[in-house]
């Protein structure tokens, strides 16, 4: 399951567009910065492909390592 800091978050939806299991959507809340930032709609279906956290510009986005979920 992902771990999004919200705070580093700049709405740019790439983890969004990319996700290949569509389970990100951007959220209608705004951070401590301003920006709207993505929500997991179904955490059973995510398979912790990283692609999410590797196409984030802002290194905000994080997959814990097995076991520490």
């Amino acid at each position: 399951m992902i771990v999004l800091n919200n705070y580093l978050c700049k709405g740019c939806g790439y983890c969004v567009k990319f996700c290949p299991k569509q389970i990100l959507k951007m959220g209608e809340e705004r951070n401590k910065r301003g920006f709207f930032y993505p929500v997991v709609t179904d955490k059973e279906k995510c398979i912790s492909c990283a692609i999410c956290a590797s196409m984030c510009p802002e290194g905000a986005i994080e997959l814990p390592a097995k076991g520490e979920e």
